[in-house]
């Protein structure tokens, strides 16, 4: 047996699967295959179906591989940027009048894709709290989707949805159910086996998990679905290239142990705020005080690396994001660097004026694995800087 068939544990899956030794050196770490075509054996006699970059890749499907035995997949695909991915199962899924039921607490790219680029089209889209079930079982009462999308935890707000709830309920009518697994990744949550058909990743996040890759991926539940998403990315060009396959295979590598330490730091960092007399609310699922903290502990092993706090007013929230030391002002998260993020003119600048605009007053954390009381030194002092 080899050392990938011996893989079980979620942390030996993320070490092992899709990482067999090369055959011909027996390199441990598998070569990165940068070759844009392949010899063919005669005409139509491809080697282990390799033919162009474009529609396969040996390191691409390395990447491929290992997310799909971590979400516990049929198949997986690895894509340029978690929004290519998105477009691609969207195009892939939907025709023109076709609806999509969207949280009403997700990441504004993806609003941002169904509204402007994917609306004109003719896809139609609801908003809705996928936090609250009898919202959900209304909005699908009242007309069902072809599509039911949602981030959980929720960004940047940390909503807790009820997947295993949501699916059945997508299901019954007919949809499609869609699960955003960023925030969690799949150390902490695998929404495959609480019923959903397919899940998203912005790779370039807790995957990748160094800040320098961007991708994304999709988990399917379906390997006939993926099929339909697998030609739309062929035939549009939305693939990741090989280093960045490998670079995002290198970062799963260290997902359980890094998770483990992101949702320490964050536990304690959010704690230290909750009883912070400037900080008027701190949103992390991992509080007794969130309302979805019991939901979170059935569904997740732990409660991630992210804490979002409110301030008293805009003025206040944008001084504090803007005088931490420690915590980098920027965008994106999921890094082993703390970063602090100003949502409503940042990530989410493009959902202002909309159902989805996130108020003046939060302030978005990507706790990093730093030294514990370093991170806490630095929001105590950006705080008294208020």
């Amino acid at each position: 047996m080899s050392t990938h068939d011996a893989a079980r544990g979620f942390d030996s899956l993320a070490v092992h699967a899709g990482q067999a030794p090369d055959e011909t050196t027996g390199a441990v770490i598998p070569p990165i295959h940068v070759s844009t075509t392949y010899a063919q054996d005669g005409i139509g006699g491809l080697r282990g179906g390799y033919e162009y970059g474009r529609s396969g890749n040996p390191t691409r499907t390395a990447l491929e591989t290992q997310i799909a035995a971590l979400e516990g997949g049929a198949r997986a695909l690895s894509f340029a940027s978690g929004l290519a991915g998105e477009d691609a199962l969207l195009r892939a899924a939907l025709v023109p009048g076709d609806e999509v039921l969207l949280g009403n607490d997700v990441y504004g790219g993806t609003y941002r894709l169904l509204a402007r680029v994917l609306g004109p089209w003719g896809v139609k889209l609801r908003v809705v709290d996928m936090s609250d079930l009898d919202a959900v079982t209304a909005a699908i009462e009242e007309r069902a989707p072809k599509m039911v999308w949602v981030e959980t935890p929720s960004n940047p707000m940390l909503r807790i949805t009820d997947i295993a709830g949501l699916a059945r309920l997508g299901h019954a009518a007919g949809s499609i159910v869609v699960v955003d697994n960023t925030f969690a990744s799949p150390a902490l949550q695998r929404p495959l086996s609480l019923g959903a058909d397919v899940v998203v990743h912005s790779a370039t996040k807790y995957l990748g998990g160094h800040s320098d890759v961007v991708g994304g991926a999709l988990a399917f539940a379906d390997a006939a679905l993926a099929e339909k998403v697998q030609f739309l990315q062929f035939a549009a060009g939305a693939v990741s290239g090989p280093f960045d396959a490998y670079l995002t295979t290198r970062g799963i590598k260290t997902l359980a142990v890094r998770m483990q330490r992101h949702s320490s730091n964050a536990q304690a960092v959010a704690e230290h705020l909750l009883a912070h007399d400037r900080v008027a609310k701190v949103y992390y699922p991992g509080l007794p005080t969130h309302p979805g903290h019991a939901l979170a502990a059935a569904q997740m092993s732990g409660f991630g690396g992210i804490v979002s706090l409110e301030l008293a007013d805009g003025a206040a929230a944008r001084r504090f994001a803007e005088s931490t030391r420690l915590f980098t002002l920027a965008e994106s998260l999921g890094g082993v660097e703390s970063l602090v993020n100003y949502p409503d003119a940042m990530t989410h600048a493009s959902v202002r004026g909309t159902e989805l605009a996130v108020p003046e007053t939060i302030v978005r954390l990507s706790v990093g694995i730093e030294s514990v009381d370093d991170l806490i030194a630095d929001v105590e002092q950006a705080l008294a800087a208020l």
